[in-house]
C-alpha cells in the first residue's frame, strides 16, 4: 500500500491512498491543478483514480470536487447527509448525476482490491467520517477533524501500519490569537479539532510494535507550527502512560502546500 499527503492543513486537504491497482483520494480541498501535480508526483494521473472519498462538506475538503467530477467523472463516496450538503454549495457548480455512491459509518466498502471502513467522527458537519483502509494484511487510516476521541475512535484506529492524525492547534496560540471568541470556542469544542496535546494523548493509545509511521496533519496556519506540533506530540508519547518513546517510531508532519514523501508499507 501507499499513502501520501498531497495537501494537509486548515486551508486545504487532499490525501492519496492506494495499492498497485487501486487509487483513491480522501478529500479534494485544493485546486484541480494542484491535485494533478500531486498525482503526477506519485506517478499516476487523474484517469487512474477509482474514487474520491469525502470526509465532510467543509470547503477545505471539497474545493476541487466540482471541477474534478465534471472533467474526470470519478465516483464520489460520502454519507448521504454530507453529499446533500455538498450539492447545496453553490461554489462547486453542478456535479454530474450518477457519480455518487452512498456510504454509512461502520459499513465496509470495497473499491478495487482495497477494503475501506468509514467511521464516525465528532465534527460540526452533517455526518462526517474518517476512513480506514486495508489491502491484504496492510492497513492505514486518515483521522482528522476530530473534536474529541473516545473508545469508539480508539477501537477504529487499532493495529494500523500507518496513521495520518490531526494535530490542528496549540491551545495557547489559539487562546491568545486573533480569531473571534466564537471561533475559538468552536475549535476547542467537542465538534471542533484536536489540539497537539490531544493528538499525542490519543496516539499513546494506538502505538504498537509494528506501527510503521505516523503523520501529523490538518495543522492550523494561524494557531500552530509544524515544529511545535511535532515536539508536543513527541513529548506526550514519551511522557505518556505507554511503553514507548517517540523515537521508537517515525513521526512526521504533513506539509500544507507541498506533496509529502510517499509512504510505502
Amino acid at each position: 500500500m501507499r499513502l501520501c499527503s498531497i495537501a494537509s492543513g486548515s486551508s486545504g486537504n487532499c490525501i492519496y491512498a492506494g495499492s498497485d491497482t487501486t487509487h483513491v483520494l480522501i478529500d479534494v480541498g485544493i485546486s484541480c491543478k494542484r491535485i494533478k501535480h500531486g498525482l503526477n508526483f506519485i506517478g499516476i494521473t487523474e484517469k487512474d483514480l477509482d474514487a474520491v472519498l469525502i470526509t465532510h462538506e467543509h470547503y477545505d475538503h471539497i474545493k476541487g470536487l466540482g471541477v474534478m467530477a465534471r472533467k474526470q467523472g470519478i465516483p464520489i463516496y460520502a454519507t448521504k447527509e454530507t453529499y446533500d450538503a455538498i450539492l447545496s454549495c453553490p461554489m462547486l457548480g453542478k456535479i454530474p448525476e450518477g457519480l455518487y455512491h452512498e456510504i454509512e459509518p461502520n459499513r465496509k466498502v470495497e473499491i478495487g482490491d482495497m477494503k475501506i471502513d468509514p467511521f464516525s467522527i465528532s465534527h460540526d458537519t452533517a455526518n462526517p467520517v474518517g476512513y480506514r483502509f486495508r489491502n491484504g494484511k496492510r492497513s492505514a487510516a486518515v483521522a482528522t477533524d476530530l473534536g474529541i476521541y473516545d473508545t469508539y475512535i480508539i477501537n477504529q484506529l487499532q493495529s494500523l501500519d500507518v496513521l495520518l492524525l490531526e494535530a490542528n492547534h496549540d491551545v495557547h496560540m489559539l487562546e491568545v490569537g486573533i480569531y473571534p471568541y466564537y471561533i475559538k470556542r468552536r475549535i476547542l469544542g467537542n465538534r471542533g479539532h484536536l489540539s497537539n496535546e490531544m493528538a499525542g494523548q490519543l496516539l499513546c493509545k494506538l502505538l504498537h510494535d509494528n506501527m510503521k509511521q505516523v503523520v501529523l496533519g490538518h495543522l492550523s496556519k494561524e494557531n500552530n507550527y509544524p515544529a511545535l506540533a511535532y515536539v508536543t506530540v513527541c513529548e506526550e508519547v514519551t511522557m505518556g502512560d505507554n511503553p514507548y518513546r517517540s523515537r521508537d517510531f517515525h513521526i512526521s508532519v504533513a506539509k500544507r502546500d507541498e506533496v509529502c514523501e510517499v509512504i510505502e508499507f
